[in-house]
């Protein structure tokens, strides 16, 4: 197959809608297929194009057999509703241009968000006379409606959007089940709504204590006992709550909050730190691969954290990093969303209620009193059983494969109806 993949985040991004789009392209290539990604220059999550990309407005590279095609893209730092609507606007109209010189694909791959990926999702697919599948990583105008991070009108709008991304598409993709679920519940047909979860990265499993000590000693933090938080730095995460059960446990000095990588929030967060005078609480940017090995040996407890309105909305792709290597997890979350049901279902660690830091404190020291070797092993049960690399992208490949066996016919053009 000829697969075109749009999708704002890719390598060298290594969090997030990066990491899943990466691993998911050079693996399809790997099967064989013909992979070309059309994406601008990396960003994400610390919101800043690094130097070797810097000032340029087109570049086509090659990786590990795909072809990655990248176009300009505002990127604002720091980060606003509106900074990141005219961010999304830009990446879509230089990635459109792009897309449009490139050779008719068997079938397009849409990564979402951004939402508005659905306008050359479209077009795209009726001049080419070739199917899409959308592939939904976060329900943008729920996370927008819920945190209240757009006025209504915006809102309404993103809403429209979504239904015709959706109504056009021959398939929509998702998360976990509860994501898809709720999908199907904005009216459409359940034959529609596949799964496409993340998959555990199987270099993880069987991480060595001398990886940890390596680690402990490159940024000096001794017998620590570390409670690591990983990844983007954003509102949805809500890490103030990790800011103040750190200030509740501060006259504990064997324990050390250690929030490793970078977001839209990650300045208010530390400059929060700062202010309270934590020294039981350490930043860190984002990692290599080798430094972030060590770190996940090195780690007691890792946690995963959310505000109380997100519950459904979105999934945290550290989880299934931390199960893989064997940590056991604390989340702070909705008690009722998918990520709280599905530590009780693995044993991997505990679950406090959302923005509650006194009840994140009490589990950490509760699960550290606990057998910590054994809620890890549980936790890499679960994760190696439900995420395998081998189910996980074959059924990627079985949905495009799927997709791409009703083509559409070419669009004589006369305009069309979103």
């Amino acid at each position: 197959m000829r697969i075109l993949i749009l999708s704002i985040n890719y390598w060298p991004e290594v969090t997030g809608i990066g990491a899943f789009t990466t691993y998911r392209a050079e693996h399809l290539a790997a099967a064989g297929h013909e992979v070309e990604v059309c994406t601008t220059f990396p960003y994400y999550p610390a919101w800043k194009v690094p130097a070797e990309y810097s000032g340029k407005f087109a570049l086509t590279e090659e990786r590990n057999g795909v072809r990655i095609v990248r176009s300009w893209a505002y990127i604002p730092n720091p980060v606003t509703s509106m900074k990141r609507i005219l961010h999304e606007a830009s990446f879509i109209v230089g990635l459109t241009l792009r897309a449009l010189l490139r050779k008719r694909p068997d079938v397009i791959l849409v990564v979402s968000p951004p939402l508005g990926l659905a306008t050359p999702a479209i077009v795209l697919s009726r001049l080419w006379g070739a199917p899409y599948v959308y592939d939904v990583e976060d329900l943008q105008p729920d996370s927008a409606a819920d945190l209240g991070m757009l006025p209504r009108w915006a809102v309404r709008i993103l809403y429209k959007v979504e239904s015709a991304a959706y109504r056009h598409a021959r398939l929509v993709t998702t998360l976990t089940p509860s994501m898809r679920q709720r999908i199907i519940d904005k009216g459409f047909a359940e034959d529609k709504v596949e799964l496409l979860e993340p998959r555990v990265d199987e270099s993880l499993i069987g991480l060595l204590p001398e990886e940890g000590d390596t680690f402990r000693g490159k940024y000096n933090l001794e017998n620590k006992f570390l409670v690591t938080h990983s990844g983007n730095i954003g509102v949805k995460q809500g890490l103030d709550v990790i800011v103040d059960a750190a200030a509740l446990g501060r006259a504990d000095e064997s324990t050390l909050f250690l929030c490793v990588g970078n977001g839209a929030d990650c300045e208010r967060i530390k400059r929060r730190a700062a202010e309270l005078n934590l020294d039981n609480m350490r930043f860190l940017p984002l990692l290599d691969e080798e430094d972030f090995r060590g770190l996940m040996a090195a780690s007691g407890i890792c946690l995963v954290t959310q505000q109380h309105s997100v519950s459904e909305i979105a999934f945290p792709s550290k989880i299934v990093t931390y199960l893989a290597a064997g940590r056991p997890v604390i989340v702070s979350v909705n008690p009722g969303c998918e990520v709280a049901q599905l530590i009780r279902d693995s044993g991997a660690g505990k679950v406090v209620a959302a923005e509650n830091p006194a009840a994140l404190l009490d589990a950490i020291y509760t699960l550290r009193h606990e057998d910590l070797t054994r809620a890890g092993e549980n936790g890499r049960e679960y994760a190696c059983a439900r995420w395998s690399s081998a189910r996980v992208l074959g059924g990627l490949e079985q949905n495009l494969a799927a997709a791409a066996g009703t083509a559409l016919r070419p669009l004589v053009w006369k305009g069309f109806k979103p």
